[in-house]
């Protein structure tokens, strides 16, 4: 028997994680992240045969990010997550916070401007097009903190306390819709935070701890509202299958436990990579600053060097 159209069976056997982990793609997922690692891994080594460098930590970054959406999408627990409040947050909360931060410290954006070839004067390749949209008036809209903070906090309260997320948890179009959208609201607001590649709105890192604050509080805050509700507060979620061996009220309380733990660990994994660009930001300075006083302290040299030389030439 059918879920929601989704394809799965309704008799599930009791969640365990071994079970979670047990394949099951999801095929727009599955070619979507594979097309991603094979894209990255292609300029990788475009780069490598060019004989430039490529940061490894970098590569590090990007594919385990990948990973774990496939990890959410390709596995069992996207199944058990169609009928279990508690398995679907893990699902949202891996899509929309962990995987954005490791894919953006992998500066997928920057690897692509160094790897894609130029179109030559007057037309316009990939490459082109590629800094026309990142230039854009859409791209500074989408990354400025006006938007993106409310962006990020809607897509919780919008979503699962209005009957859209049933709606589009009916579909698999529409459960598919509703897990790219959490990927592309967590890019966008951790982008302009913490992100290596170049973006149209970038403020200080003093800024940037604030704008990642501003959000954190109300994820919090939606998953106590979950914890304290004394009813299922989601329609698709109200009957789990009998077969679970689950109740529904004590799950959406485990779902609330799960939005609430995890928004500390984005905060602190972007703490620490902030932390890290800042002090590589200062130590990139403080070289530039030794350079030019290196370069003045010559030239000074060279002019006193020239007015010893004049006054000799006076002298004879």
């Amino acid at each position: 028997m059918d879920h929601s159209g989704h394809g799965m069976t309704m008799d599930l056997p009791p969640f365990t994680l071994g079970r979670g982990l047990e394949w099951s793609a999801d095929p727009f997922f599955l070619v979507a992240c594979l097309a991603g690692l094979a894209l990255y891994g292609w300029g990788v080594v475009r780069l490598v045969r060019r004989g430039d460098k490529w940061p490894v930590g970098r590569t590090v970054a990007f594919v385990p990010g990948v990973l774990s959406i496939m990890l959410m999408m390709c596995t069992q627990l996207n199944d058990y997550g169609m009928v279990m409040f508690s398995v679907h947050m893990v699902q949202h909360m891996v899509i929309s916070m962990v995987s954005p931060i490791l894919i953006l410290l992998g500066a997928p954006i920057t690897l692509a401007l160094r790897a894609l070839p130029t179109a030559g004067r007057g037309r316009k390749g990939p490459r082109e097009l590629l800094l026309m949209f990142l230039h854009s008036r859409y791209m500074r809209i989408i990354t400025h903190p006006a938007f993106t903070i409310p962006l990020f906090i809607a897509s919780l309260y919008g979503l699962y306390f209005t009957p859209l997320f049933d709606t589009l948890m009916g579909s698999k179009p529409g459960h598919i819709a509703m897990m790219v959208h959490f990927l592309a609201v967590g890019l966008v607001f951790f982008w302009p935070i913490m992100g290596v590649d170049p973006g149209p709105h970038r403020p200080g890192y003093l800024m940037r701890m604030l704008e990642l604050f501003a959000g954190m509080p109300f994820h919090a805050f939606f998953g106590i509202a979950l914890m304290m509700a004394s009813e299922p507060m989601v329609g698709t979620f109200e009957n789990p299958p009998a077969s679970l061996g689950i109740e529904a009220l004590s799950d959406q309380n485990t779902a609330g436990g799960i939005a609430w733990a995890f928004s500390e660990i984005p905060s602190v994994l972007v703490l620490v990579a902030l932390l890290f660009q800042w002090y590589a930001s200062d130590q990139r300075q403080a070289r530039r600053t030794d350079r030019a006083a290196d370069r003045d302290g010559d030239k000074e040299l060279e002019a006193y060097n020239a007015y010893l030389a004049s006054l000799n030439a006076q002298g004879r």
